[in-house]
């Protein structure tokens, strides 16, 4: 028996009614969640406000390279430990850096489970702004099997919300990008999708993500 999604399997979207055909999916903050309190407890013994290693890591000209897989997760804590040595020591600065690349995640398998139903129905694709250990990260949570494709940042050489990365991540999905449903945690990427065409949800928490799934959140249904 069978409640696997595959290509050819449903009817015409003008036949279905339906809004989408294929679902488009962000990692980081939708799937996947960095427990921080580490780090932060840290950031609270070095005299540092909470969020202040987030803040330089996160900073365009220091993420972005990482990003498009110029650099390492090595490399890159690195350069954050560099953004801190002048405020809490060399010593400290490199645990902060490690701190933050290092820092343990899980998946919400809520979220897990209605995108596994989801893909019984229609074609399932991640879209990330990731590193070049995804893969490894993905093994990880159990999760290398969760999409039909996974379009990384660090291997496409191109991040969110440039357009491009959505091109080819419709094209993965194999169809049009007016056709696709794209689901992000940040505006920014929502608004880019949308200006392509796609149907979009903001994502918030799981309710999010069920009120757009509508009947693709549902239980699939088991075949002979």
């Amino acid at each position: 028996m069978s409640t696997r999604h595959n290509p050819g399997d449903d009817e015409t979207p003008a036949a279905t009614g339906r809004a989408f055909d294929a679902v488009l999916c962000d990692l980081d903050n939708v799937i996947r969640f960095y427990d921080t309190a580490p780090l932060a407890a840290l950031e609270r013994a070095a005299g540092l406000p909470e969020g202040t290693t987030t803040d330089i890591g996160y900073a365009p000209e220091i993420d972005l390279p990482l990003l498009l897989g110029r650099i390492t997760p090595d490399a890159w804590a690195e350069s954050v430990a560099a953004g801190l040595t002048e405020r809490v020591g060399a010593e400290r600065a490199h645990e902060l850096g490690r701190a933050l690349a290092d820092a343990p995640f899980t998946a919400d398998e809520e979220v897990v489970s209605l995108l596994r139903r989801a893909r019984t129905r229609v074609p399932l694709v991640l879209v990330t702004n990731a590193t070049l250990q995804l893969n490894a990260d993905l093994a990880l949570l159990g999760l290398t099997d969760l999409a039909d494709a996974v379009v990384s940042s660090a291997v496409e050489q191109v991040a969110k919300p440039d357009p491009a990365i959505y091109r080819i991540a419709a094209e993965r999905a194999g169809v049009p990008m007016e056709r696709c449903l794209f689901v992000d945690d940040r505006q920014e990427n929502i608004d880019a999708a949308a200006a392509l065409g796609m149907t979009t949800a903001l994502y918030r928490e799981p309710a999010d993500l069920r009120r757009a799934l509508g009947p693709y959140a549902e239980e699939a249904v088991v075949t002979p």
